[in-house]
């Protein structure tokens, strides 16, 4: 047989090394993307919280620089954002002059400053985590109203809110940097919506004394910018009250003067404005001071950058990866392999030499490997019983051909007159042959499963009785008893001339082997939905070596004897094969020296009338 060549792509060990170095670099790619996704995700919220520290320390210390004239006793404060950030916070002036550190003296500052603290142009305040342009709201100086003031505009805060109480209107009272009360809604928002004409006592809307007199001295400061800038240096300013009473928000020229002067002239005197209240309120507040937080610039976007070390590692560790599942799925797919190789060689072995492959473990190959040594068993044991079963037809076919022949010869050539004996000879031969060829042909029918029955109810105690009447010449004849007995009522489905013949095969093999003054007895009995007919004799007995093969062609226990006095060797396998086709099955008992029992069981049928 010429042996298949299998392409290179589709051989197994192939496949399984393919497959698993797919899933090496897929776990891989996987593993890595996912360390790599969650380090950079845990790099943006580290560096998110980070920001939110920086943003926290910038704002305190611009609310310290605001409220402060000067730097003089910022060291607490800087310790304790730091302790409570885990940050090294420093505080330098424009120069690099060292204000404050939270590091041991001697610590080299980062390269750059995180932020400049300057709470006149810079409001860390009014929005939190975000550095606005304009004066930080604590930056109040003059316009801080005094305990007195702040009493009677607590009165009337109080006043308001019970005012709205009535009609209502939850509310709070809030304080703003400079210590005026402010009268906001419940959710936090200032209470500008529906006020009640009773509530509406404008006395939370009016300056007091100190914020009149820091008005009137702001605008001395302002005066000279707006004479350079072509203004009436007496532009009277409108002082508007919101949620933190800046005046630095809040403070403009009047709704007068921008009527009259148009968008150019008020932005020109919003400047001056600006410009006057941080002059006003510069000595009110600590000098501008540069801001140094930890390892440099806090404001650059979260990233992971591999260095060229760590780039090697983690291709190092890759091609490890690869590498060991190469080696270990080679390993293992030629574990997986080498058996199947051995099947196919054996496989291809010529068919009569029944090549057998040694089974070397106990998983799916070695159960493979297992079931073609048994194919391989069961079939030489095929191979040997065709020959054997051509050689017995064969012989069996010889023989009585051969007596007609020589008979017929000598009749020929004058030697013997064709009288009654050889007529009756020749005979005698044919009907040999004839019964032969009639079991050749009943067991051929029932291998290919074209053997026909014809089932019909069949009372046991008839069968028994015709088979018996027809075997009681030949029993008498040898000397043997031929006995039956059956229980009433017991019927068979079954074919009835079939079934004669099945049963008419064992009376004649028990009378051949019993001897003279012995006993075969028939016997028929119902064991649920099942018939039991038995075939029990008194003769010589099988050996127990030879029981096993007593329903196998043309097999007989003694090898020396002749068909005339040990049967054809067919008749107990068509015994099987009828009973198998009436969905029955056949067995066979014997004690040596004391007799054999032949077992038949078939399916049983109702009397008739009972359906």
């Amino acid at each position: 047989m010429k042996r298949t060549r299998i392409p290179l792509r589709k051989r197994l060990l192939v496949r399984l090394l393919s497959a698993s170095v797919l899933i090496a670099v897929c776990s891989v790619a996987a593993t890595a993307w996912l360390a790599v996704t969650t380090t950079t995700r845990a790099l943006r919220e580290e560096q998110g919280q980070a920001l939110a520290d920086d943003m926290d320390i910038l704002a305190r210390l611009s609310g310290y620089a605001a409220t402060h004239p000067e730097w003089t006793g910022v060291q607490d404060t800087v310790r304790e954002l730091s302790a409570r950030t885990g940050r090294r916070i420093a505080l330098t002036t424009p120069d690099r002059t060292l204000l404050a550190d939270s590091a041991p003296r001697g610590t080299s500052l980062p390269p750059r400053a995180a932020a400049t603290v300057d709470p006149l142009r810079t409001d860390t305040y009014t929005e939190r985590g975000a550095q606005l342009s304009g004066t930080d709201p604590r930056a109040v100086g003059p316009y801080r109203l005094t305990s007195g003031e702040r009493g009677e505009l607590d009165a009337a805060a109080h006043d308001r809110q019970a005012c709205f109480a009535r009609y209502g209107i939850e509310t709070t009272v809030t304080r703003t940097p400079s210590g005026r009360p402010v009268v906001e809604d419940a959710d936090g928002t200032t209470s500008s919506g529906y006020v009640p004409d009773e509530c509406a006592d404008g006395r939370l809307n009016t300056s007091m004394p100190s914020e009149e007199k820091a008005l009137a001295a702001l605008q001395g400061h302002a005066a000279g910018c707006l004479t350079r800038a072509g203004l009436d240096p007496g532009t009277p300013l409108f002082f508007g009250l919101g949620t933190t009473g800046v005046l630095g928000r809040d403070a403009t020229p009047g709704p007068v003067f921008g009527k009259a002067r148009g968008a150019k002239a008020v932005r020109a005197a919003q400047t001056c404005l600006e410009e006057g209240r941080r002059v006003q309120l510069d000595p009110y507040v600590a000098p501008v001071a540069e801001l140094f937080l930890g390892g440099g610039d806090t404001g650059a976007q979260p990233r992971w950058d591999m260095s060229p070390a760590n780039k090697a590692k983690v291709v190092g560790v890759a091609g490890l990866v690869l590498a060991v599942t190469v080696a270990v799925s080679a390993l293992v797919a030629t574990r997986l392999v080498r058996p199947l190789r051995a099947l196919t060689e054996a496989a291809q072995q010529p068919p009569d030499r029944h090549a057998r492959v040694p089974v070397t473990t106990r998983d799916e190959t070695g159960i493979l490997a297992e079931a073609f040594n048994d194919l391989a068993e069961r079939r030489e044991r095929l191979e040997a019983q065709r020959k054997a079963l051509v050689a017995d037809v064969a012989h069996e076919l010889r023989s009585p051909l051969t007596n007609i022949r020589g008979w017929l010869e000598v009749t020929r050539d004058g030697l013997v007159e064709p009288d009654a004996e050889l007529l009756g000879a020749l005979h005698e031969e044919a009907l040999v042959l004839q019964r032969v060829i009639d079991d050749l042909r009943d067991l051929a029918a029932a291998d290919a499963g074209t053997l026909l029955l014809h089932r019909e109810p069949v009372p046991a105690d008839d069968l028994l009785a015709q088979v018996a009447a027809a075997h009681r010449v030949a029993a008498d004849t040898a000397g043997v008893a031929l006995r039956t007995g059956t229980d009433d009522a017991v019927w068979l489905d079954a074919d009835p001339v079939r079934l004669r013949q099945v049963l008419g095969n064992l009376v004649a093999n028990a009378v051949r082997h019993t001897p003279a003054d012995g006993t075969v007895t028939l016997t028929a009995r119902r064991d649920g939905d099942l018939v039991v007919l038995e075939v029990a004799d008194t003769g010589t007995g099988i050996a127990p070596e030879d029981l096993p093969h007593v329903f196998e062609r043309f097999w007989r226990a003694e090898k020396s004897r002749s068909r005339r006095t040990g049967g054809s060797g067919l008749g107990l396998p068509i015994v099987r094969q009828l009973t198998d086709a009436h969905g029955g099955t056949a067995e066979a008992a014997s004690t040596p020296g004391e007799g054999s029992v032949f077992t038949l069981r078939l399916p049983a049928a109702p009397p008739p009338g009972d359906g």
